[in-house]
């Protein structure tokens, strides 16, 4: 695609872009906006720096995607749920996103997307790693391929004790989707378990069930599919997770990573 009003930087060529020429400090025109959108589909991560907006421009800036996400059980800024919290420092027992994962992908519709403003971070470290779901599935060889299209799995959270004493903001939720979902904008197919939350394929005997989910999970790690994002302070990612996965690294305790994460909802995968 021709940009006439933002710039794209492919990070690889199969996943991930930084775009420059975006000031989400400031209203977005319908032009660009629409720019960034279709740049989002094609690069499935957009990265922007130096971005400083407000809470309510980080809110405002999401809603123009849909409605928004809220976490069953994150803790939240501003006494706006839709406003996650992201924070580790000496004193946190875990990390936000720490192992291969699309964001609560055990809700009936799972998120569309994830806008993630940093604010402040380590020294060193601190990256996060993101996978490119079309990639994983289209590498698979034709017979799996045909095998996992048509199979469910069941997705299952479990968020107890990960947030401290926050009071969780509605029940843990649990699911089932495709194995493989076909992403409502583009109609490309993509992989769609992660060890974060899928605990079993159904239609098929448990001891299958282990053996492929083991197989995919290994598979996802591949890192022809990845991208790697350092972050500095003010960066800016969003993620689409119909067809992302990501991981974030904890290699800087007892230093702080800390900033807000806005979640745009979606619709139920098929």
């Amino acid at each position: 695609m021709e940009y006439r009003h933002i710039e794209v930087e492919p990070l690889t060529p199969g996943i991930g872009a930084l775009v420059h020429g975006v000031d989400l400090g400031k209203p977005l025109s319908d032009a660009v906006f629409e720019e960034v959108h279709a740049a989002w589909m094609d690069h499935l991560v957009l990265f922007m720096r130096d971005q400083h907006m407000t809470p309510a421009q980080h809110l405002a800036f999401g809603r123009r995607f849909g409605d928004l996400h809220i976490h069953p059980a994150a803790p939240y800024a501003e006494g706006d749920p839709a406003l996650m919290v992201i924070h580790t420092d000496k004193d946190s027992h875990r990390n936000n996103g720490s192992g291969w994962h699309s964001d609560v992908s055990a809700d009936e519709e799972p998120p569309l997307g994830s806008i993630l403003h940093v604010h402040k971070v380590p020294s060193h470290g601190g990256d996060t790693l993101f996978a490119n779901m079309y990639a994983a599935f289209e590498a698979l060889s034709g017979p799996m391929q045909t095998l996992l299209d048509g199979l469910t799995a069941r997705h299952v959270s479990d968020y107890t004790g990960q947030y401290g004493d926050h009071k969780p903001q509605r029940e843990f939720p649990k699911a089932s989707h495709p194995v493989v979902r076909t992403h409502p904008v583009t109609g490309r197919k993509a992989l769609y378990v992660n060890a974060g939350f899928t605990r079993y394929i159904e239609g098929v005997s448990r001891p299958e069930s282990t053996a492929l989910l083991a197989l995919l999970f290994e598979h996802v790690k591949n890192p022809t599919f990845q991208c790697r994002f350092r972050w500095e302070p003010y960066s800016l990612a969003m993620w689409d997770n119909r067809c992302v996965q990501h991981m974030a690294v904890w290699d800087y305790f007892p230093e702080v990573r800390s900033g807000y994460r806005v979640t745009v909802a979606g619709d139920r995968p098929f």
